[in-house]
C-alpha cells in the first residue's frame, strides 16, 4: 500500500498538529514570551518533591492496584467528604487515572453507544469532542452567553440542546477556557435538567482549589438527586504545578465507576505508582498550599489583565483557572487566529485563539486567550510588550 492509498481510521481524520503545536513552536522560533499553553513555570511543594523521590528510591515503581494504589483513594475520598460533604467509599467509588484526560476519555467510552449525544459547554476544551468522537458519539455545544465582562449559562441554549440520543451532560466548572465559575443558581439548573431527562453528569473539577476573590467552587454532585448521576473528576497537576505527572481521579457511584474503569483498563491499566504515593501524602494538606497558589496566581491575573487594558485589549473577567480572554477588535482585527499568528512578530508574545476551543456556527472569532501561570516576572514582560506595541 502507498502512502498515496494509505488514509487513517476516521476517528482521527483531520486531527492533526494542533493550534498549540503551532504557537509553542512560534514562541521557540521568535523567542516571544509563551502565553499561550497552560504550562505552569511556578515551583512545586518541596514537600511533595521529597516524597515522590523517597518513594522512587523505596522502590514504589511497579504497576500499581488497577483502581490506585489504596493510599491515593483514600486520600481523595477524604477531601471530598471534607470539601464537600459527599461520603464516596475508597474501594469502589474511587479510581485513578492517568490524568483527568484519561478519566474524560474512560468516562464516554464506559457510557456513549455509536450516535449518542454529549452536551458540554462551548467554547470547550479541546479532549472533549476528540472523546466524544472517539466513542462514537457526538459532541453538541452549548454557547456560553456573553454579560458584560462575563459568561454564564444560557438556559434557554441548554434546554434547547436536548434530543432523544442525549446521554451525557459534560460540565466543566471552573472552565476552561473562559475562566468561568457556575454560580449555585446555573447549578441548580443544570441538575435539574438532568434529572428531568435522565442525563449522567460527567464533572470536570481540575481547577477546584484556584478560584480567586469571592467567587466559590461548588460541585454539581453535592445538589440533590445528583450524586447518583455524577462521575467527578479532578487531578493533581493544576493543583500543584505538577502537570507532568499526569494523576486524575474519578468519584461516583460504584457502577459508573466500574464502567469507566473496564474502559480504563484497556487505555493505560494503571501508572505513576510512585507519584500516587507521595500525592496520597499531599492531599490531606492541600488547602493550606492552595490558598498560596492562589496569591501567586490572582495576583498574576490582576497583572495581566491591567496590562492588557492598557493594551487596549478589553480582559473579561477570569474568576479562576489559568486564563483570561480578551477582546482584539480594538487593534483591527476580528480574527483571532490571524492575529496570534501575527502577535509573535508584532509585540513578541504568543496566545491562543479561543476559536481553538468553539465548536458553535457563527461563535466570535475576536477573543484569545492569554495564559498567568508564569513567573511573575514572564507577565511583567509580556504586558510591557503588549503596551509598546500598541
Amino acid at each position: 500500500m502507498t502512502d498515496a492509498q494509505w488514509s487513517p481510521a476516521e476517528r482521527v481524520r483531520g486531527t492533526g498538529a494542533s493550534v498549540f503545536t503551532e504557537m509553542t513552536e512560534l514562541a521557540r522560533r521568535t523567542g516571544a514570551v509563551n502565553l499561550g499553553q497552560g504550562v505552569p513555570e511556578l515551583d512545586s511543594p518541596r514537600g511533595l518533591l521529597d516524597e515522590v523521590a523517597a518513594a522512587v528510591l523505596a522502590g514504589h515503581n511497579q504497576y500499581p492496584p488497577a483502581y490506585g494504589t489504596a493510599a491515593l483513594r483514600e486520600a481523595v475520598a477524604g477531601h471530598q467528604r471534607r470539601r464537600y460533604g459527599l461520603e464516596y467509599e475508597p474501594q469502589g467509588e474511587v479510581l485513578v487515572t492517568t490524568g483527568a484526560t484519561e478519566a474524560l476519555a474512560a468516562s464516554l467510552l464506559a457510557l456513549c453507544d455509536p450516535g449518542d449525544e454529549v452536551l458540554a459547554f462551548d467554547p470547550c476544551y479541546d479532549a472533549y469532542p476528540a472523546g466524544a468522537r472517539f466513542a462514537g458519539a457526538r459532541l453538541v455545544p452549548v454557547p456560553l452567553a456573553e454579560d458584560g465582562d462575563r459568561f454564564v449559562l444560557d438556559a434557554d441554549a441548554l434546554r434547547a440542546a436536548v434530543g432523544p440520543r442525549t446521554r451525557v451532560l459534560l460540565l466543566n466548572t471552573p472552565h476552561n477556557p473562559t475562566g468561568k465559575v457556575f454560580t449555585e443558581a446555573e447549578l441548580a439548573a443544570i441538575a435539574g435538567l438532568c434529572r428531568e431527562h435522565d442525563l449522567t453528569v460527567v464533572t470536570d473539577e481540575v481547577y477546584e482549589h484556584l478560584v480567586y476573590g469571592t467567587e466559590a467552587h461548588r460541585t454539581i454532585a453535592a445538589l440533590p438527586g445528583m450524586r447518583e448521576r455524577t462521575l467527578t473528576i479532578s487531578s493533581a497537576g493544576k493543583t500543584f504545578n505538577v502537570t507532568g505527572w499526569k494523576v486524575g481521579w474519578v468519584c461516583g457511584p460504584a457502577h459508573l465507576v466500574a464502567a469507566v474503569a473496564a474502559a480504563k483498563q484497556f487505555l493505560t491499566y494503571a501508572s505513576g505508582t510512585p507519584y500516587q504515593e507521595a500525592l496520597a501524602r499531599a492531599l490531606g494538606g492541600v488547602e493550606e498550599w492552595a490558598a498560596e497558589l492562589r496569591r501567586t496566581l490572582q495576583r498574576n491575573r490582576d497583572l495581566l489583565s491591567d496590562g492588557l487594558v492598557r493594551a487596549g485589549l478589553r480582559p473579561y473577567r477570569a474568576e479562576a483557572g489559568y486564563f483570561v480572554q480578551a477582546d482584539i477588535r480594538a487593534w483591527g482585527h476580528a480574527d483571532g487566529v490571524r492575529f496570534c499568528r501575527e502577535l509573535p512578530t508584532r509585540a513578541g508574545v504568543v496566545a491562543i485563539p479561543t476559536s481553538a476551543f468553539h465548536l458553535s456556527p457563527g461563535a466570535p472569532s475576536y477573543l484569545v486567550r492569554f495564559s498567568f501561570c508564569k513567573r511573575e516576572k514572564s507577565v511583567l514582560d509580556a504586558v510591557e510588550k503588549l503596551v509598546n506595541a500598541v
